[in-house]
């Protein structure tokens, strides 16, 4: 199973900007997709974005499209999820995940980290 750890959340304005990282402990990172999943207190966890192995399939939630991208670095065993335009709506706890395919949903994904949270003031 992959081991993720997450970095990069904090408090920002907002309108500011944030890049959250993931680090996967397993060489496997290189064959697996991955992404970004969001909660609220309160709310269910969403899908944020997603990306595949080989970056050829990239994804993201209609509520983000056009101010986050998601990355990966197979080489440093890293994912990236850069943050712009931040609003307080997207205050949450977010968690990269790991798993065999592409998707939104989160049961495609098996392998979580364990969150950082990421807070927009007004």
């Amino acid at each position: 199973q992959v081991q993720l750890v997450e970095s990069g959340g904090g408090l920002v304005q907002a309108g500011g900007s944030l890049r959250l990282s993931c680090a996967a402990s397993e060489r496997t990172f290189s064959s697996s997709a991955m992404g970004w999943f969001r909660q609220a207190p309160g709310k269910e966890r969403e899908f944020v974005a997603a990306i595949s192995w080989s970056d050829d399939s990239i994804y993201y939630a209609d509520s983000v499209k056009g101010r986050f991208t998601i990355s990966r670095d197979n080489a440093k065993n890293t994912i990236y999820l850069q943050m712009s335009g931040l609003k307080p709506e997207d205050t949450a706890v977010y968690y990269c995940a790991a798993g065999s395919r592409v998707a939104t949903m989160p049961r495609y994904f098996g392998s979580w980290g364990q969150g950082t949270q990421v807070t927009v003031s007004p």
